[in-house]
């Protein structure tokens, strides 16, 4: 087993400096176009899930929100590509690191803030003081939904965070006991093996739905706000 149960979420460096970059950029080469009149199937079937999660994460919106629905679903296309990416042998996932999420989570969420500033002032300040509120309690409840307000975006950020940790901490542990299990009993290996693999299924879907959750609640932060 591995000496540093962390070492993968190191970020790799070459010749002294961080490949983070490369890593990011990289996920935007798989998704292919195509200048042909008719697309082949898997052109067709991107557009068709674009099409899907769009229709659907839209629909709540009016139309100063669906101005936001390319940066969405490039949201979604960067995050879920990533996750999967990093799923492949000796490989390093961005998502994993907290600071690269507050990276992604602080932007979507200010812009939605302001957004509601600028276009429904009055109701966003009205969340901050809900209708009948005693005297006594508005400064707290004030305070408290400050709070509540600035939170989202490191409840995002951690959420993501935790998720694919945790999913690839499981994946390393048990890979690690089947490896130390070959040599002294083959049956229990073979048994932590099927574990193994459907715990790698289980982190596939994980890996999408998180890119989903991640973007559905920025949405609904834009929806309040617009």
């Amino acid at each position: 087993m591995n000496e540093n149960l962390f070492a993968s979420f190191i970020t790799p460096m070459m010749f002294g400096l961080p490949l983070i970059t490369l890593i990011v950029l990289f996920p935007s080469l798989l998704f292919p176009t195509s200048s042909r009149l008719v697309n082949n199937r898997l052109i067709s079937l991107q557009q068709w899930m674009l099409q899907l999660v769009s229709k659907q994460m839209m629909s709540i919106h009016n139309t100063k929100g669906q101005t936001w629905a390319l940066m969405l679903m490039s949201l979604i296309l960067f995050i879920g590509s990533t996750n999967l990416l990093g799923l492949l042998p000796h490989s390093f996932t961005p998502t994993t690191q907290l600071s690269m999420n507050l990276g992604m989570a602080i932007p979507l969420w200010a812009g939605a803030v302001i957004t509601g500033f600028r276009n429904k002032t009055k109701a966003s300040l009205a969340h901050f003081l809900p209708q009948g509120t005693p005297t006594p309690l508005i400064p707290m409840l004030v305070i408290i939904e400050t709070i509540s307000l600035f939170i989202q975006p490191v409840a995002l950020a951690v959420r993501l965070t935790a998720n694919i940790t945790a999913g690839h901490l499981l994946i390393h542990l048990i890979g690690g006991a089947t490896l130390a299990l070959m040599s002294i009993n083959t049956t229990t290996a073979l048994i932590t093996f099927i574990i193994l693999i459907l715990l790698t299924v289980l982190e596939f879907a994980v890996a999408m739905i998180q890119a989903y959750v991640f973007t559905l609640l920025v949405s609904l932060y834009l929806h309040d706000n617009t």
